[in-house]
This record gives structure tokens, C-alpha cells and sequence, in this order.
């Protein structure tokens, strides 16, 4: 069929053509932003999932959803060993503009800014001298003695509580959503755990959405003790054969053409039901079909294609990443659990491999580290990525 058409092809970044099977997930949200505008005490809220189940595009979503009610929302994406400081600025320097349009008090927004200005350039090291030091893009001066200590902790609770103290003037709340949550540094989940306290204590409106990697609730557990009290926790996994379908069926719908339901069937079994294979196979299946509709040999002669494409851009960029002897480490996984998304021993991989278990933590902590693989429960390990398993097994050496 017309490639052109394709609705399974709306570009990097964007999200698919149809958002199935997260209806609760929004409803949940929805009451987030109800009870937060009404200046009742409201959990933040973590997305956990393995990567490919779309967590990224429900935090796109949750983001629109805070916009549409007049909030201020910004997001940032979390990366190894980086500082908080800098993006969070640049997101709240967002939210502090959706804000602003609303508010009728122009020196109270600058004085907003002029906070958020000396919390973002504490991110200069003492020493960096004046052609090095990094400039936030706020065109108001630095207040001086508010959330610019030095200290992420004390400083992120001061920055908070302006910010949201903004948004109580036009009666509107901020998000500040989270992705990649697991790659935030100690320090500042701690920071961040301490800020969401403060201001869940205050009934401030303003929460945090994160998401990330299945760990990451061990993770905030080990920077806080109480941040289990914090978070409002929603595990995001892969879809059910009725909304698996729905992802298909809708965009196909909606550019007026078919599917026969043994085509569906065999996208069900190609991706597992989650959405990024979803939308791989669909549209391979897509621009291989002669004609309307798509048939199941549609599927069957487009999934080497799709496969491909994944084993490049979804598996493959992820492997490149790990060092000889992590890939023997995954390569083990994948032999002990023939290629399935299951979890492992970490004491059976060590006996797999004729290695004493301690000799293999460096290679596994780093494993973690990368996001390529996640300690399901004490002394278990399993893959972040779906299918990464049988991936593993059909590659050639």
C-alpha cells in the first residue's frame, strides 16, 4: 500500500498513531491535576516499565494533558553522571513561561526568574573563569540568597516553592516530568526526594512525574527511606491482546483501509504486545501489502524487514555499547533463558560462564549502569529490552 500513507510511520520523536491501552493511566493523572488544583496533598507519580512499553510518549502525554489545564510543565531527560541543575533550569525556565502568559503581575515572574537564574548558574564550578561559566538564557539579573547555596538539597526546596508559589497565582499547578529517572545522580534523587517532601507537606501544586527503568523504586528507596510515601507508583507494561489490536486497527481505520484478523494475530505474535514493536512490524506489514488489506503473508514477508531494522536502531545501538566482556555476560543470559524475557540467576551465569560470581560484578554492575539490564530481585538480573534475548541468539559473531 502508499507508503505516504503510512500510519505507522509518524517520525522520530513523535508519538505513535494511537496511544491504546493507558486509558487508567491517564484517568489517574487526570485526578492528580484535579485534586493538586484544588490544594489538596497529592503523591508524585513514577512510571516504571522495560524499555519499548512507551513510557516516554505517556510522560509526552501526561505533559499535554497539564498544558491543556493551564499548568506549567516542563521535561527533561536524565543522563548518566550529569548534574540535575542545568536541565532542570531549562525546564522550569518552560513551565515559568507557560506561566507567565497568564499572570498579571510582570515583576513577580522576574522575580520568579531571577531564583531560578541563581539556582542554574550554582551549576559553574567556583573557579571557571568568566569566558567558561555557562549562562542560563534568563534575561533578568541572579536574585542573590535564595536557592543558590551550593546545596541541591536546600536549593531545590527554595526553587520549588517559588515556583509553585507562581503558579497559586493564577490558580495552576507545575509538572516537572522526569525520564530516564534511574540515570539521576545520588545526590540529586536525594535532593529531589527531600523537595517533593517539603512541598507535599505544604499541599504546594507542583509534582513530579517520572519514568524509568523497572529498578527505579529501589533506587529512590535508596536515597530516601521514606520516598515509598512520596511516589505513587504505576508499573507500565506491555499490552493486552485487546488493546494490542486497538494500536493496529485504529491508525489502519483511520486511513481507511483493512486488516484480516489472521494479520493481526500475527503481529500479536511478532511483538509481544509491546507498542515499539507495535509499530515496527505494522509498518513493515504496511509498505509490504500489495494491496487492501494487509494479510498475514503481508506480515510474514515484511517481519525480516522490521527485524532488520530493530536488530540496527532498537537492539543493535544498545549492544554497540558494551564492552567484550559484557557481552559475554548477556550473551550468557540470553543462552540460560533460551532467548525469553525472563530473569536469571546471577550465581547460574557465573557457573554458565566457569566464573566465580565476584569476578563477573564489574561487568554486571556495568551492565546496569548502561541500562542494558536490571536486577529484577536480589541476586536475579534480567533484560531491559524485550526480545534482547533472542536478538542475542540470532546474531552471528
Amino acid at each position: 500500500m502508499d507508503p505516504v500513507r503510512n500510519p505507522f510511520a509518524p517520525g522520530a520523536g513523535q508519538r505513535p498513531p494511537e496511544l491504546a491501552g493507558r486509558d487508567k493511566e491517564l484517568g489517574a493523572f487526570e485526578v492528580v491535576l484535579e485534586r493538586v488544583a484544588r490544594g489538596r496533598p497529592e503523591r508524585s507519580l513514577v512510571l516504571t516499565g522495560l524499555r519499548g512499553v512507551g513510557k516516554t510518549v505517556l510522560l509526552g502525554e501526561l505533559r499535554s494533558m497539564a498544558l491543556k489545564r493551564g499548568w506549567g510543565a516542563g521535561k527533561i531527560e536524565a543522563r548518566p553522571e550529569a548534574g540535575l541543575r542545568r536541565p532542570l533550569s531549562a525546564a522550569l525556565h518552560r513551565a515559568i513561561r507557560d506561566l507567565a502568559v497568564r499572570h498579571r503581575a510582570p515583576d513577580r515572574v522576574e522575580a520568579v526568574l531571577g531564583v531560578l537564574k541563581a539556582f542554574a548558574l550554582r551549576s559553574n564550578p567556583e573557579d571557571a573563569k568568566l569566558r567558561d561559566r555557562w549562562q542560563p538564557g534568563i534575561d533578568v539579573p541572579a536574585a542573590v540568597g535564595r536557592a543558590d547555596s551550593g546545596d541541591i538539597e536546600i536549593d531545590l526546596v527554595e526553587l520549588f516553592t517559588e515556583v509553585a508559589e507562581l503558579a497559586q497565582d493564577v490558580g495552576a499547578g507545575v509538572a516537572l516530568l522526569i525520564d530516564e529517572m534511574q540515570d539521576v545522580r545520588a545526590d540529586d534523587i536525594s535532593a529531589l526526594c527531600a523537595a517533593c517532601h517539603e512541598l507535599s507537606q505544604s499541599g504546594a501544586p507542583l509534582v513530579v512525574v517520572g519514568a524509568g527503568l523497572p529498578h527505579l523504586p529501589a533506587v529512590l528507596s535508596a536515597s530516601k527511606s521514606y520516598s515509598e510515601r512520596l511516589f505513587r507508583y504505576v508499573r507500565i507494561d506491555r499490552l493486552s491482546r485487546e488493546d494490542a489490536d486497538r494500536a493496529v486497527l485504529a491508525p489502519v481505520d483511520r486511513e481507511e483501509a483493512g486488516i484480516e484478523p489472521e494479520a493481526l494475530d500475527a503481529l500479536f505474535d511478532a511483538s509481544g504486545g509491546y507498542p515499539y514493536f507495535i509499530q515496527a512490524y505494522g509498518k513493515a506489514a504496511w509498505d509490504a501489502a500489495p494491496a487492501d488489506p494487509i494479510t498475514a503473508v503481508d506480515v510474514a514477508v515484511a517481519a525480516p524487514e522490521a527485524d532488520a531494522e530493530l536488530a540496527v536502531g532498537f537492539f543493535g545501538s544498545r549492544y554497540e555499547r558494551a564492552t567484550p566482556a559484557e557481552r559475554e555476560y548477556l550473551r550468557a543470559m540470553a543462552e540460560l533463558t533460551d532467548g525469553k524475557d525472563a530473569g536469571v540467576n546471577t550465581a547460574q551465569v557465573a557457573d554458565h560462564l566457569g566464573r566465580k560470581p565476584s569476578s563477573l560484578s564489574p561487568a554486571r554492575d556495568s551492565l546496569i549502569k548502561k541500562g542494558l539490564v536490571y536486577s529484577a530481585e536480589r541476586g536475579q538480573i534480567a533484560f531491559t529490552v524485550p526480545h534482547f534475548g533472542r536478538f542475542l541468539l540470532g546474531r552471528e559473531d
